[in-house]
């Protein structure tokens, strides 16, 4: 496996579309980009930002629940593509107990970012599908980009975007 870091979640301007941008922590830096849902984008920069809601959105409850039953996130696990379609484990353990959950990408990355768990890619995918990408650093932070910038970029998003967008 690769440990990866979540370097950015940003909206590629040709598809009107959320991605995830998943950096390798050594070696090349190699990116794995995954394509997600607005929801999914807005929970996750929700989370980078500390922004806290009247009620639990889906993920908050989630980290509660896992929280509440003594059940810790060991590691998140991008494991495949397949067509087309980017598969996840929560690796979890309580106690001596460990199970392995599947999930979306998105959902299991919103999880890990409320929980502070580690990052991974299977080697394979990170072969066939990383990239190597040039990441501007925004002007707040040299490492990432900053949570305010992401929120912002959301809401943007989210002021353009028309229902005939979702029509196949």
């Amino acid at each position: 496996m690769v440990e990866v870091r979540l370097r950015a979640v940003r909206v590629d301007l040709q598809s009107n579309t959320p991605v995830l941008l998943l950096q390798e922590t050594e070696g090349e830096g190699r990116t794995l980009p995954i394509f997600i849902g607005t929801p999914e984008a807005a929970a996750i920069a929700y989370a980078l930002q500390g922004v806290s809601t009247p009620r639990p959105m889906t993920h908050d409850l989630i980290h509660d629940i896992l929280s509440s039953l003594e059940v810790l996130v060991e590691r998140v696990v991008i494991t495949e593509l397949r067509s087309s379609t980017y598969f996840a484990e929560l690796h979890l353990r309580r106690g001596a107990e460990r199970s392995i959950v599947s999930s979306r990408p998105s959902d299991a990355v919103a999880v890990a970012v409320r929980t502070g768990s580690t990052l991974y890619v299977a080697d394979e995918l990170m072969d066939a599908e990383g990239i190597l990408l040039s990441i501007e650093p925004s002007e707040d932070d040299d490492e990432e980009e900053s949570p305010d910038e992401l929120v912002g970029q959301f809401r943007q998003f989210l002021d353009s975007i028309k229902p005939e967008d979702f029509s196949g």
